[in-house]
């Protein structure tokens, strides 16, 4: 029997054996798609490492299913909501189920969920704030593909978000308006500046501005509405805003509004993400937009190639670019 503090998963049998974690299921389940002999070689190595399969994972079976762990910070953010219905739809169209995990960007949340995941799902997919090592150790030989990360573990992938072409779009687009004095509400809660930052600090150096009005919120209406004033106290020579996403940017609009400066005419507002929601505000948003069902899509059809040890996807078609969607806010 094993006796390591680690749960016996079904990747530990498969490695085992030097079968597919689908051959082990069919074994378990006692399908009848496999030789007699490989079924007993899997049954007996199952019994020596102590694997038992969660009554979760047993009511939720059946030949031939594959079920994908999606792990995301906050499903109230519309942006990661998006990316999981894109991922659904693409996992819908392989008959395949999805469980989603809302960690509540929280690291302690999310080493809980690893430590369920590993024996409800075949593979996760999503974002992951721990350190690839920690994954790895938590995920205990399931593969997994990280979105908006890159990757080293060789069963790991990554879908990755390039936005420095899109920000750049969206710099040069307000500078051709005459704006001259931009600013930007970056993402509260990080020890360091976002990468999102640093686009925005290259794009407008490109144009030999300075980039340094810059404020901190947090990633929620009130978030946005509370920095935007507290920038524009510091800062009420400026005529334009970049934000680290579009509910930051939703907030900023409320918050203009409520200091009397007419968007765009007063202050030009551009976010990120190109969220739907920002279709409905007034004036619509423009944003620096990505693909978000794209994203979920990619993420399932990668996890897809990790189970079944296809070729995986070439990296460029791993690479989610984002554009300037210019609206009526800039």
């Amino acid at each position: 029997m094993g006796t390591a503090s680690k749960r016996v998963t079904i990747n530990d049998v498969a490695r085992t054996v030097g079968v597919s974690r689908q051959t082990v299921s069919r074994a378990l389940n006692d399908k009848g798609e496999i030789d007699v002999g490989t079924k007993q070689r899997v049954l007996d190595a199952a019994r020596e490492l102590g694997y038992r399969p969660s009554r979760f994972a047993r009511g939720l079976v059946r030949q031939d299913t594959t079920t994908i762990g999606l792990v995301i910070p906050d499903l109230l953010n519309p942006f990661f909501t998006e990316v999981a219905a894109g991922a659904l739809e693409a996992a819908r169209a392989r008959g395949w189920h999805v469980i989603v995990y809302d960690t509540a960007g929280s690291a302690d949340e999310e080493r809980g969920t690893l430590e369920v995941v590993v024996s409800q799902v075949d593979a996760v997919v999503g974002y992951f704030s721990l350190a690839e090592a920690d994954l790895d150790a938590h995920l205990s030989g399931m593969p997994a593909v990280l979105i908006g990360r890159e990757h080293q573990t060789p069963r790991f992938s990554s879908i990755r978000v390039e936005g420095a072409a899109g920000v750049r779009e969206a710099v040069d687009h307000l500078v051709s308006k005459g704006h001259r004095e931009i600013g930007m509400l970056d993402h509260a809660g990080r020890s360091e500046p976002s990468i999102r930052r640093a686009w925005f600090t290259d794009a407008m150096n490109a144009h030999g501005l300075a980039a340094d009005a810059v404020g901190n919120a947090l990633q929620s209406v009130d978030g946005g509405t509370e920095a935007l004033t507290g920038l524009l106290t510091e800062h009420p020579e400026l005529t334009a805003v970049f934000t680290f996403n579009d509910i930051i940017a939703i907030g900023a609009l409320r918050a203009a509004r409520r200091l009397g400066r007419v968007v765009p005419d007063d202050l030009a507002v551009v976010g990120f993400d190109g969220l739907q929601l920002g279709t409905v505000v007034d004036p619509a948003l423009t944003s620096v937009a990505l693909d978000t069902r794209r994203v979920g899509a990619l993420a399932i059809e990668q996890a897809g190639r990790l189970l079944t040890g296809s070729t995986p996807l070439p990296s460029e078609e791993l690479l989610v670019n984002a554009v300037l969607l210019v609206r009526e806010s800039a």
